[in-house]
This record gives C-alpha cells, sequence and structure tokens, in this order.
C-alpha cells in the first residue's frame, strides 16, 4: 500500500478498510509516513468524515500501535474521564483523587493544550519534580498504592495518537468528531479501563460550539466506546464561559488546590465536578445512583479525603511532599500582576471564552507550534462570570504576565472577550447525559 493512495482515497469521499487504516497508523508510529502525509489525511478525514466502523479501526489500530495495560489484580473498579476541552477546565485535578478516596481507581493518561485549550499534563508540569511521563513501572505503583495517577502518554502507550496529536494541534484538524473520537478513546482503552465518563463540552469555548455538535461528539464516542467493550457515558457540559475563575497552567493548579482545601471553590466548577464524579462512581459500580454518587463525592470533598489523595500522588511522582501546605512555595506565577477593567460599567452578559484561551495562548501560556515550549507561569485569575457585575472597582479579569506589552496585548484580548449590558445572563452546567 501507499500513503498517498490512502490519503487520496479519503480525499476523494471513499470508505478505507481496517487494513489500510491499519498500515497509515503502522507508518505514524514507525515513522514512514511523514507528517506532511499525516497533515492531509487529517484535513480529509476532516472534510470527508469517517463512518462508524473506520472509527472503530482507527481508535482499535492506534490503541494497539503500544501496549495495552491490565489492571486485573486491583480490588476496584478502573475508571477514568476525559474533556473534550476548555477554558479554565482543571476538573481532572481535583477529580482523580476524589474518585480514589471513593475506592476507585484512576490511572488518568492526559494530554497537553490544544488549540485554545489547556491540558491537564501542562499543569501538573508547573509542580516542581512531579513526573508527568513515568515508566509503566512507576505508573503501575502509583494508580496501585495510592488509587490515581495523572500522567502523559509514555512512549509504549497509543504511540501512534501522541504522534497524531502534536500534528493536529497545529494544523487546524483539532475539531474533527471522528479524529477526537479515535484520540481520546485509543488512549483510554491503552489504559485498560472497566469505565469511562466523557465532559463533552458545548459553547463559545468548546471545540464543538453548537449544541448538536456536542451531542453529535458525545454519541460517537459513546458508541465507539461502549462497542469496544468499555462501559461509557457522557455529560453535555456548558462552556459558554471558563469553567475555573482561573485560566493558565500554575494559575489553575493554584485554582485546584484552594478547590480541594475548600478555600475558594468555584460554584459552577464544583457542580460540573461533583456531577462527573458521581457518573463514574455510577458506571464502576461503587454506588447505585447519581444520588448517591453525588452524597458519596461531596463528603469525600469536604472530609478532605480527596486533598490527602492528590498530595499523596503528587509526592508518589516525584513532587513536593508538602504541596498542599506550602503550595504558594513551589508554584512560580509571573511576576507582572494588573487588573483588567471593563470598559462600562454593568453585567457580564456573553463572553467569547475561545479568546480567553487565545490570549492565555499570547502570554506564551499554549503552543502556537507542536515543539513549542510553555510557559507555566502566566494566564488569568479573577475571571468574572456570566452575570457578574463589573465597574471601576470589579475588574473582569486579573493578568499574570512577564512584559507591559503582554499586560497590554492581553488586556486588549479580554475586553474584546467580554460583552457587558445593563441585565445580566443565566449560566448554565450540565445539559444533558448521554449513555447509549
Amino acid at each position: 500500500m501507499l500513503p498517498q493512495e490512502i490519503i487520496r482515497k479519503k480525499r476523494d469521499g471513499g470508505t478505507l478498510s481496517a487494513e489500510e487504516i491499519g498500515f497509515f497508523v503502522s507508518g505514524i508510529t514507525d515513522g514512514s509516513v511523514t507528517e506532511g502525509q499525516i497533515s492531509a489525511l487529517a484535513m480529509a478525514v476532516f472534510f470527508q468524515g469517517m463512518e462508524l466502523d473506520e472509527r472503530v479501526a482507527l481508535t482499535l489500530a492506534m490503541r494497539d500501535s503500544g501496549s495495552v495495560l491490565d489492571w486485573s489484580e486491583l480490588d476496584g473498579p478502573v475508571v477514568d474521564k476525559h474533556s473534550t476541552g476548555g477554558v479554565g477546565d482543571n476538573t481532572s485535578l481535583m477529580l482523580a483523587p476524589a474518585l480514589a478516596a471513593c475506592g476507585a481507581f484512576v490511572p488518568m493518561i492526559s494530554g497537553r493544550g490544544l488549540g485554545h485549550t489547556g491540558g491537564t499534563l501542562d499543569k501538573f508540569d508547573s509542580i516542581p519534580g512531579y513526573v508527568t511521563q513515568p515508566d509503566n513501572a512507576l505508573f503501575r505503583k502509583v494508580t496501585k498504592e495510592v488509587g490515581c495517577a495523572v500522567i502523559g502518554q509514555t512512549a509504549d502507550l497509543a504511540p501512534a495518537d501522541k504522534r497524531f496529536y502534536g500534528i493536529r494541534d497545529v494544523t487546524a484538524t483539532v475539531e474533527s468528531i471522528h479524529l477526537i473520537t479515535a484520540s481520546i478513546l485509543s488512549k483510554k482503552l491503552a489504559a485498560g479501563l472497566e469505565g469511562l465518563v466523557l465532559d463533552v463540552k458545548s459553547g463559545s469555548g468548546a471545540f464543538m460550539p453548537t449544541h448538536d455538535e456536542s451531542v453529535a461528539l458525545a454519541k460517537s464516542l459513546v458508541t465507539v466506546a461502549n462497542g469496544a467493550g468499555v462501559k461509557t457515558s457522557a455529560l453535555i457540559t456548558d462552556m459558554n464561559e471558563p469553567l475555573a475563575s482561573a485560566a493558565g497552567n500554575a494559575i489553575e493548579m493554584k485554582n485546584a488546590v484552594q478547590f480541594l482545601t475548600g478555600d475558594v471553590v468555584d460554584p459552577r466548577n464544583w457542580e460540573i465536578t461533583v456531577a462527573l464524579c458521581a457518573e463514574m462512581l455510577l458506571i464502576g459500580g461503587i454506588v447505585a445512583s447519581r444520588a448517591e454518587g453525588t452524597e458519596k463525592i461531596e463528603e469525600a470533598f469536604r472530609s478532605g479525603r480527596a486533598a490527602e489523595k492528590f498530595s499523596e500522588m503528587v509526592a508518589a511522582l516525584g513532587g513536593p511532599t508538602d504541596f498542599i501546605e506550602n503550595m504558594e512555595d513551589h508554584l512560580t506565577l509571573a511576576p507582572m500582576v494588573a487588573d483588567i477593567y471593563a470598559q462600562e460599567d454593568g453585567f457580564v452578559q456573553a463572553i467569547d471564552t475561545r479568546e480567553v484561551g487565545i490570549a492565555v495562548v499570547e502570554l506564551g501560556g499554549g503552543r502556537i507550534r507542536a515543539a513549542d515550549p510553555i510557559d507555566h507561569s502566566v494566564g488569568f485569575d479573577a475571571l468574572a462570570g456570566l452575570g457578574v457585575s463589573v465597574d471601576a472597582n470589579t475588574p473582569i479579569a486579573r493578568v499574570y504576565a512577564n512584559s507591559q506589552e503582554q499586560i497590554e496585548k492581553a488586556t486588549a484580548r479580554i475586553r474584546s472577550a467580554y460583552r457587558i449590558g445593563e441585565k445580566g445572563t443565566e449560566s448554565k452546567t450540565v445539559y444533558d447525559i448521554i449513555d447509549q
């Protein structure tokens, strides 16, 4: 087979066979398929789409491009969650340890930022010493002993997706439902899960901005995953405003620790994190209903057991043993801080959440090219949500930057992202649950 003929076939709207897909994925893995060819196929799929059988074949081929983990020795359900990406979405940081505190095992293989969205792995990279890409032996040890481990893809877990993922980020092909489905599920299936919950975002900061597109993605993910033998459901959640009041790697990590300790808890973030956790406890068989799951997970947070698990995980993966207690000493935030005010008084009526994410990227907190380094110290906090009253004394955001020029650019970007009016707007959290 020739890679260019496979590209041509998909470009012209043909249906690829499992053998053709397997051949191309093998080429991604061993390097015999070039970046240009991968980009071309990604763009062809973006415009032509894939049938269900093609999506299943792509998912399984990328899963089988490396090792597939087996957790049969564990004495509890092995579950995980994946978000399709958003701004200020740091739920994974609180969710994994909370579930571990409830008796589940969470071997979470996370990704780096894509486009305007932040990556869970980049947030953990802001912790000094934390090993985001351990070998499988350490990954297994921490998962077994602590109950959770949030890491990046190791070299032998879905390596084809790792290469594909980085190329999609810089070729404007991130938003393809078919490629998102295969990318997410290849990693999750390689992790040896028994249950999976998807957090599919909808709104101005989501890759799927409309509700219909989000539902289509959720159904694609749920159908393919259940067809592959992993019990899966999806929550459609709101991304018409940043989920947390923070956006940026170290800043979102700080926000997550404040959430875990109860010092500062953003209400929308609480609602969505609890809803996701409750669904995961249900799908893992730990509880019999979502209501029971909600009660159990809220107790894990309020008792401090989730924070204890987080601390154990950070230390076990090489981070400071006193990270939660002395977070300010370990996280580095950019030295120049400035409040950003709206140019008129009123209420926040709408937010172009994608623009907030782009503002983080422009500060250096995201990538323009796949190989770009990230400045973990920059970003925003005090982000005003929908319906909030703002005036000369109440900023719409606070920026952390390394120069006055960065502050001025960020101020212009954030002001353009916020629409202020005479009346407030109600925000939403969870729109729907899809389980088949």
